[in-house]
């Protein structure tokens, strides 16, 4: 993928556009794609932030590369929120979240591609802001629910169902993360945003469910007999 900002060309990878996030571009910078495929990544490796090849498997770009999986899903979600029964304010309310979601998760992605001794102060950064605002609009989405007596089986509508699968990824680009974190240094916000935004998708899936009057679908544990 080529990236061009302000009057200088560039060719690259998914990095190549993390690397203006995470030296801090300026906002009003252009940021143009000027072409798509750039050969360098033919024998399996790719470049990091900073131009140091790796390999395409390697734990950084499977952390990265399971957010930006991540951030699809929620595309997904974000027009599935367009498409559905709920009411005009909500689907303003809840497709302004799954956006901000989108730009944070870019910000992580080009964090994670960033090798440690290359990360900027100016550029974009995960932190406790962007945690605690997970915390209260949990706080906000989950009044009223009633516990549940055991556990929630993923499904209800296409939303409610994509929101359940959105846990799910988030919860495998932690676990890539945090093995990341055991070999490199990883921002210790980097993981917790992403342990609470699991939990976010999960109270989301479930205000969804309810606001579109969906069955919630609990597990039985019932006796097996030999």
């Amino acid at each position: 993928m080529g990236v061009d900002s302000g009057q200088k060309n560039r060719h690259g990878s998914l990095s190549t556009a993390y690397r203006l996030r995470s030296t801090g571009v300026r906002d009003d910078m252009a940021v143009r794609i000027t072409r798509v495929y750039t050969r360098t990544g033919d024998g399996g490796t790719t470049g990091l932030v900073g131009g140091r090849r790796v390999a395409k498997d390697s734990l950084r770009v499977e952390s990265y590369g399971a957010v930006d999986e991540l951030n699809s899903w929620l595309g997904l979600a974000r027009a599935q929120v367009g498409a559905s029964a709920l009411a005009e304010e909500q689907r303003h309310m809840v497709g302004r979240l799954l956006e901000n979601i989108q730009q944070r998760l870019f910000d992580l992605g080009a964090e994670l591609a960033t090798p440690p001794k290359r990360l900027h102060a100016g550029g974009s950064r995960i932190g406790e802001r962007e945690i605690t605002g997970l915390e209260q609009t949990m706080d906000r989405l989950q009044q009223g629910f009633k516990p549940l007596p055991s556990f929630l089986l993923p499904g209800g509508g296409s939303l409610t169902a994509t929101l359940h699968v959105c846990r799910t990824v988030c919860r495998r680009a932690e676990r890539r993360v945090v093995s990341l974190s055991r070999k490199e240094t990883v921002d210790r916000p980097c993981v917790v945003y992403l342990n609470r935004l699991s939990d976010l998708f999960f109270v989301l899936a479930r205000w969804s469910g309810q606001q579109l009057d969906e069955p919630e679908l609990l597990w039985v544990n019932e006796p097996r007999h030999p």
